[in-house]
């Protein structure tokens, strides 16, 4: 098929790239530790960990686990830490002895942690004491041979650590009670790797670096498999694609997103990597005023977020006196980035929004605009270097351009499979190899795609398509919305009927007046029948809207 989006490509952005460059995550670490190591590769709460200093404690985790553990290639290890200095030592140490990483959401309830550390079949464990009390009821059913627990302040300097470690959990009681005998220290570990030097494992391209867990809010979670041969592909496509605005050995990346999720783990964590750059690691992206005086204390380079989090920080005072004028990148993904969002970004930064868009499946990044545009153009991008999509329809058949159908991507960043889900890789994964989305999308004439919405999200009013994007789109350009969610519900005389939750900006703005401004700027049957007002609207741990659980909080009288 015929690439026609190549023409859109910034000059300097490669039609393709080569992934033999690297046998896996781990070459690109030990490359980068010896390139830049006095340079600062993670800062946070206000101290800076260097390449160096990474290469160091990392090579002390990996001989830890293989020669006082005793693990062995291919052995998965779960990570349930937020974005703490011990999160990369870990990881990287992870990779370094040849295992597998499996990242695990710090918020999960016990019974979903049970599913992912049984699932996973994870030999050991590393997290955070706040969430201990969470393991201890998941080990009753899912037991772990090796716990190793951190405390927030652990590699902060000593007073520091002390003193943090102390108000954590005396002053602030931010970790609930726990016993677990069996658990040791995360300390107690490196020392072990201290005085040990661990075995350089052979890895290649077909070896598993991560079971990135997936599906969590449409079922059963799956062990998305990203071998080291997918992750390699995605950092080099990411670092081709921001050849125009980059600059190696200088970049300073805001992270606030969770490193535990696939968007910041490679756009963050693994990208900028390879580049030399530094790493500004948010712990609480939810305290906002405290974000913003984050923000005011570093030259950032970049950023990366969700529409979500860039619109809460864009309605955070102070967020205007911030300098932006070192700032060249601003990502967004994860969601859509709505219009009116992107709008405001601009305005307040001088920087363009960038919209990009992937899955866990696909490592993540499949399409990205280009880093040369200016302004918001509704796009998700293009399909970047080494990768094709197509638009299809139900059975399979590609569609022509402005057409509508599921968004299939093919690519060297693409998943083998999920774990142990043979069924599951089959309904999304073709035997040549491309990846059905599950997204409605079209393309243009220049290869620019554009999502509709996902396709179980999509309602159907009187046999007309509604998508829930754009009536989101549209609710939040009016100055008395903060956010907006719809969903369809049940309704006798047109099948479905768009119900919408709102968050005020305005008190004192009605659902009369709200109707009344979607009638001005949408067709009549994708007018919402029904608004709801709430305080917030459910979300994902990176932010974005979670529509089924208000389809499922939704009464069968929709107006109740």
């Amino acid at each position: 098929m015929e690439r026609i989006w190549l023409k859109e490509y910034p000059e300097g952005v490669p039609e393709d790239i080569d992934p033999s460059q690297y046998a896996s995550l781990k070459e690109i670490l030990e490359e980068s530790c010896a390139a830049f190591s006095d340079r600062p590769a993670y800062t946070n709460l206000g101290v800076e960990m260097t390449y160096g200093e990474l290469d160091r404690l990392s090579l002390q985790v990996a001989a830890a686990l293989q020669k006082t553990l005793g693990l062995k290639k291919g052995d998965r290890v779960a990570l349930m830490m937020p974005n703490v200095l011990q999160y990369p030592v870990v990881l990287f140490g992870v990779l370094r002895a040849g295992l597998v990483a499996v990242n695990v959401n710090p918020l999960y309830t016990a019974r979903e942690l049970e599913h992912q550390m049984k699932d996973s079949g994870a030999r050991a464990i590393f997290i955070l004491d706040h969430f201990c009390h969470t393991l201890q009821k998941a080990l009753a059913k899912a037991p772990v041979e090796h716990i190793f627990v951190t405390r927030l302040g652990d590699l902060l300097p000593p007073v520091k650590k002390t003193l943090v470690n102390f108000v954590v959990k005396y002053v602030k009681k931010l970790v609930p009670a726990w016993s677990i005998p069996e658990a040791r220290t995360f300390l107690s570990l490196l020392e072990q790797g201290a005085g040990q030097t661990p075995d350089d494992v052979a890895l290649t391209h077909d070896d598993i670096a991560f079971l990135q867990y997936t599906g969590g809010t449409t079922g059963t979670a799956k062990g998305a498999m990203l071998t080291h041969g997918n992750m390699v592909a995605n950092v080099l496509q990411a670092n081709a694609w921001l050849t125009p605005t980059i600059r190696k050995g200088e970049e300073i990346i805001i992270t606030a997103l969770p490193l535990y999720h696939i968007f910041a783990l490679t756009a963050n964590c693994l990208t900028y990597l390879r580049l030399g750059g530094k790493n500004v690691l948010i712990t609480n992206a939810r305290d906002y005023a405290g974000f913003v005086k984050e923000l005011k204390k570093v030259p950032f380079t970049g950023i990366t977020g969700v529409n979500t989090l860039y619109n809460a920080l864009l309605n955070t005072p102070g967020f205007d006196e911030v300098d932006f004028s070192h700032l060249r990148v601003a990502l967004g993904g994860g969601m859509a980035v709505q219009k009116a969002v992107a709008q405001r970004w601009k305005e307040v930064t001088n920087t363009p929004l960038i919209e990009a868009y992937g899955l866990t499946e696909t490592s993540p990044a499949a399409c990205i605009n280009p880093m040369t545009n200016t302004e918001y153009n509704g796009s998700i991008g293009l399909p970047i270097s080494s990768t094709w999509a197509s638009i299809r329809n139900d059975a399979g058949e590609d569609l022509e351009i402005g057409e509508i159908g599921e968004l299939c991507i093919k690519g060297p960043q693409v998943m083998p499979g999920y774990w142990e889900r043979p069924k599951e890789t089959a309904a999304v994964l073709s035997e040549d190899g491309w990846l059905r989305t599950g997204d409605i999308a079209r393309m243009d004439e220049k290869g620019y795609l554009y999502i509709e919405d996902r396709k179980k999200d999509m309602i159907l009013v009187s046999g007309f398509n509604v998508y829930p994007n754009e009536i989101e789109s549209i609710v939040v350009e009016h100055p008395g919305v903060l956010e907006a969610a719809a969903i369809g519900v049940p309704h006798e005389r047109t099948g479905e009927a768009v119900k919408l939750f709102v968050v005020r900006k305005d008190p004192a703005l009605t659902a009369d007046a709200l109707q009344s401004f979607c009638r001005e700027n949408m067709t009549a049957y994708k007018v919402p029948k029904f608004v709801e007002f709430r305080e917030s609207l459910p979300k994902s741990n990176v932010g974005k809207i979670l529509r089924r659980n208000l389809r499922e909080e939704t009464p069968s009288d929709p107006s109740a």
